[in-house]
């Protein structure tokens, strides 16, 4: 079959399969928290390549990780096959014992206590310990007030997560790490395409991490990405992402002059896993990067009228408000509720048998999940914000490809909940 064949052949089937998205025409459907941004373009890409039989890492995975590299202002890039193993990536190049800087066993990492799982479990997976810290109520990041409360004797970093595409305060973080001398990792897997003083969110830190998962900004199914502007980190990232191994990195001289009786095919001089990204689906987030400034703008003006719409209910519900001069990118649309008389669980129950899915904003407070008891962690304060988001929050679909339409929809059915509940 001739690419313009497949091409065709590929569109016929999405259309039959995809056609009618309209969710006030169809009511088999459901308001999404989320809509997979890719279609045909992608599709008959990632097919292409798989008929090579060019699967595994290779140059379709290096001209990703260049394009990403320029896209984003930064160096280094080195993907991988999940924003988890992104965020595992940047704390094993920390934890490397070739790192002369290197992060020690029992050294404390500032972690809001607002975030998944994923940015606590690579900081106990190699001894480090999480110490959780509040969120502000409103913009739903880390509290900048209550960071140097949580700084102690052995704290070393502050991984920072940018929740639902909202940029941290930089400016104040980051005068946080110089007067403290402490690294600065950055957890944007929510937050592509988001901007702090016309920066874009992820090039301020060491390092930090992206996602592809499909329910993100862009996707490739799974996979994720870590950058940096330091060499040495990019280098031990490539290793760690390949087994250890020296195969995928440009400097293998001094590596060969260590262990000169071992094959260098075959030299393995790290810890290391396999979270390679493979080749179909590089060719498939090269497509998918191409739009992503699309795709937030279509989530700016979703978010945008989901707030004019629920103008009148500001006596019951806020909103996240967007950090002072940034670029907020709506990884979804969070709702906390301040109206007593409202309970969290009631209203989603009613919007989720009313065809709008609903979910908990990110994991609620994550010190309260049952494996922090398993390991080593800290709780600076009472975390009193982050226990009334984890309560009385919740979010809804705010993706590329929710309309008004369906935005009226919600408004409407939250109208009448609050009017048989009030």
């Amino acid at each position: 079959m001739k690419k313009n064949q497949l091409y065709k052949a590929i569109q016929k089937k999405w259309e039959k399969k995809n056609g009618d998205h309209n969710f006030l025409k169809n009511k088999n459907l459901k308001i999404k928290l989320h809509q997979p941004t890719f279609g045909v373009d992608e599709i008959a890409a990632f097919t292409e390549q798989m008929i090579t039989t060019n699967v595994t890492m290779g140059k379709e995975v290096e001209r990703f990780e260049d394009n990403y590299s320029n896209y984003l202002k930064t160096k280094y890039s080195v993907s991988s096959n999940s924003g988890s193993s992104a965020n595992l990536l940047m704390i094993a190049a920390l934890c490397n014992p070739y790192n002369k800087d290197k992060l020690n066993f029992g050294d404390e990492v500032i972690i809001p206590a607002l975030t998944w799982s994923t940015t606590m479990f690579p900081l106990t997976q190699y001894g480090l310990k999480p110490v959780f810290v509040d969120c502000d109520l409103k913009t739903l990041n880390i509290d900048l007030n209550k960071i140097e409360d949580a700084i102690g004797p052995k704290t070393r970093a502050i991984f920072i997560v940018h929740i639902y595409g909202n940029p941290c305060d930089m400016t104040g973080i980051i005068s946080i790490c110089k007067k403290y001398n402490l690294l600065l990792i950055e957890d944007s897997c929510e937050s592509m395409g988001a901007y702090f003083n016309k920066s874009p969110v992820g090039s301020f830190g060491l390092m930090s991490s992206f996602s592809f998962y499909f329910s993100h900004h862009i996707t490739c199914m799974e996979g994720g990405i870590t950058v940096t502007k330091d060499k040495s980190l990019f280098e031990s990232m490539k290793m760690i992402r390949s087994h250890g191994w020296i195969r995928n990195i440009k400097n293998k001289a001094k590596w060969k002059k260590m262990s000169p009786n071992i094959d260098p095919k075959f030299l393995f001089v790290n810890e290391g896993y396999n979270l390679r990204l493979t080749e179909p689906q590089a060719v498939m987030a090269s497509i998918q990067l191409k739009k992503l400034d699309m795709f937030v703008e279509k989530r700016r003006r979703a978010a945008t009228y989901y707030k004019k719409k629920f103008k009148e209910f500001e006596g019951d519900f806020f909103y996240q408000d967007e950090t002072k001069n940034s670029y907020h990118s709506w990884f979804g649309f969070p709702i906390t509720i301040k109206n007593r008389k409202i309970k969290s669980k009631a209203l989603c129950d009613y919007l989720n048998r009313n065809g709008i899915e609903t979910r908990t904003v990110v994991s609620g407070n994550l010190a309260k999940q049952p494996v922090t008891k398993l390991y080593p962690n800290r709780v600076s304060g009472k975390l009193e914000n982050v226990n009334y988001i984890m309560n009385n929050s919740f979010s809804i679909g705010c993706h590329q490809d929710i309309t008004y339409d369906e935005i009226d929809y919600v408004y409407m059915k939250i109208k009448r909940f609050l009017k048989k509940t009030l």
